[in-house]
């Protein structure tokens, strides 16, 4: 292994201490930023979460020079966070990268103590198993600890819904085939079905919560990230609804106006299109 640029550490360590410098002086009480001095770690949660998807978007979109500028929002939400854990006593940026430090050391003991041959599937279970063994030395002597401890709340819910499957497919609860998925699928359908029929909107969105989560379960099993694969319908969704807008105007028409007959053959226009091209 290379010995490490300690030129680029320095330059590292120079501007995150600079970073920290200027999260304190933002919170501080004399000539601070109201705003930011008025924030709780509760305010500023949405915004963590508003960059992290930030940083997915420009990984998407492959723009380096975005995602360097995203990368940095997301640190300062890190700075942030650390600095209102050290003005409550709780914890400082330095502790944070510790955690983080020692957790990647413990979760590779095959990198950093004894090197071995360990395969990316092999690692993927080696991973899992620290893991669950993290979890329960931070049970211990609380509540009966779950499989299923440790996915958070406020993850998106199709994610969550994924990571839920996944933990509790390693118990041995899951579907050994797709196709059962597709019965179970079939089955969620039809008590949408009559759901709707019976007019109650709590029946309603309980059952499309179960048709979404054993669709998220298909994905899973197939080996589909439900979350990309719900971002690129997204993507394809405005994409041809975009180009349908830009077909009626080149018309002469306002996409709005046209019924819904004339507005389906712009949506198989646009399809055909993408098609041949």
């Amino acid at each position: 292994m290379a010995p490490p640029d300690t030129s680029r550490h320095q330059r590292a360590a120079e501007e995150f201490v600079r970073l920290l410098d200027i999260m304190a002086r933002l919170r501080s009480p004399e000539g601070g930023c109201p705003w930011d001095l008025e924030q709780t770690f509760k305010t500023i949660a949405p915004y963590t979460i508003e960059e992290a998807y930030e940083v997915a978007d420009a990984i998407e979109r492959h723009d380096m020079p975005e995602l360097r500028e995203e990368l940095g929002d997301l640190l300062f939400q890190v700075v942030f966070h650390s600095q209102m854990a050290a003005e409550d006593g709780a914890f400082e940026a330095a502790d944070v990268a510790a955690a983080i430090n020692e957790k990647m050391i413990r979760r590779h003991p095959h990198v950093f103590e004894n090197a071995d041959d360990r395969t990316a599937d092999d690692q993927i279970v080696a991973w899992e198993v620290v893991k669950s063994e993290e979890r329960a030395a931070k049970a211990k002597g609380a509540e009966p600890t779950s499989a299923l401890d440790g996915v958070a709340l406020s993850l998106p819910a199709l994610l969550r819904a994924e990571k839920l499957q996944k933990r509790a497919a390693r118990t041995g609860f899951d579907w050994t085939e797709a196709e059962h998925i597709f019965v179970k699928l079939e089955e969620e359908t039809l008590e949408v079905k009559e759901a709707i029929a019976s007019g109650k909107p709590e029946e309603i969105l309980d059952e499309i919560g179960d048709l979404l989560f054993v669709a998220a379960n298909l994905a899973r099993r197939l080996g589909v990230d439900p979350e990309v694969a719900l971002r690129q319908a997204n993507a394809k969704f405005e994409r041809r609804f975009r180009a349908m807008e830009a077909l009626a105007t080149n018309q002469g028409d306002e996409f709005a106006d046209l019924d819904l007959d004339s507005q389906e053959r712009l949506w198989q226009a646009v399809k055909k299109d993408e098609r041949s091209a």
